[in-house]
């Protein structure tokens, strides 16, 4: 029997609730003129977390895959309920520390933990659900033709990072120091996208990875995406050639960038790369929307696929 895919599983719960779910970056539902805005993300010991990383990024971390979320959408984040399973032996040394990171987290972005659960079993697993309220959702499906593809930041120094942390790859000095910490002490681009939602057509987090993204948002909008300008530094491409890496898989298919992906008009473009260079956020042009759809690269005049290897689970 062939192993079931994320999408599949899915399906089978929509389809026994008899519901539809559209895919997005937060859950959302209306009380009169404004939006509840819900998000939940879970962290598994043996599959979100790298060895050796200590629980109080994990905590934090925990907590800014919903904040990137938040922030793709331009929604202030307000209450948060956090639910944890822990293992019988668990050291009060590291449950302390994520109780700390838990809450410097809270106050890095200002929220209130209300509470939440505690549970045991065989291995640490962290669920956070975070709350807020709004008068508009920005969708992924809103992408217009001829709107301009931007990034709130470069891509690649995640997946390098955790190439350098679990396998040991050779690197320089500075470069390192920018890659652990892309994975232990990752941005969050919550004022960058609360500032700039009404310039948004659509948008979205990228911590699946950028070519999910791109193809998830080029797929809701019914669009075609051309990439002209790959979003990285110059760094990430010397670091790949050393260890005989890709560079392309590291910038595209890597994951946990926490960035916004998201498509404007072109003539909100000057007030977004104001705001940017005010808050010294390096903005990436990286490409423009037409007719068709799929994902491609535009490079030497010739058109390359870009396909959807980000991360997934059960894959």
């Amino acid at each position: 029997m062939s192993r079931l895919t994320e999408k599949k599983i899915i399906d089978i719960f929509q389809s026994t609730l008899n519901d539809k779910f559209v895919s997005e970056d937060v859950e959302y539902f209306k009380i009169g003129k404004k939006y509840f805005v819900l998000k939940i993300d879970t962290l598994v010991e043996s599959t979100d977390m790298p060895k050796n990383v200590g629980l109080q990024y994990i905590a934090r971390k925990s907590i800014i895959s919903c904040i990137s979320d938040f922030a793709a959408k331009g929604i202030k984040p307000i209450f948060g309920i956090v639910s944890v399973v822990l293992p019988r032996k668990l050291s009060k040394k590291k449950i302390e520390d994520l109780a700390l990171g838990f809450g410097k987290a809270s106050k890095e972005f200002g929220i209130k933990i209300l509470g939440g659960d505690t549970n045991e079993g065989k291995e640490i697993s962290i669920s956070f659900t975070l709350f807020g309220i709004t008068n508009k959702i920005i969708k992924r499906k809103g992408a217009k033709l001829n709107d301009i593809i931007i990034s709130s930041g470069p891509f690649g120094y995640s997946s390098a990072g955790l190439s350098i942390l679990q396998k040991k790859k050779k690197y320089s000095q500075s470069f390192g120091i920018k890659a652990k910490n892309a994975v232990l002490n990752p941005n969050s681009r919550l004022m960058f996208g609360l500032k700039n939602k009404n310039y948004f057509s659509s948008s979205m987090d990228s911590s699946d990875g950028l070519s999910t993204t791109l193809e998830e948002l080029a797929r809701q909008s019914k669009r075609k995406f051309i990439i002209t300008n790959v979003p990285a530094k110059a760094d990430i491409f010397d670091f790949a050639a050393v260890n005989r890496l890709s560079a392309m898989n590291l910038i595209f298919n890597g994951g946990e960038e926490y960035e916004i992906i998201a498509t404007v008009n072109p003539s909100n473009l000057t007030k977004i790369k104001k705001y940017a260079k005010i808050h010294h956020i390096q903005l990436y042009e990286i490409g423009y929307v037409t007719k068709g759809n799929g994902v491609y690269l535009q490079k030497n005049g010739r058109f390359m696929k870009i396909k959807d290897k980000g991360w997934h689970h059960f894959q």
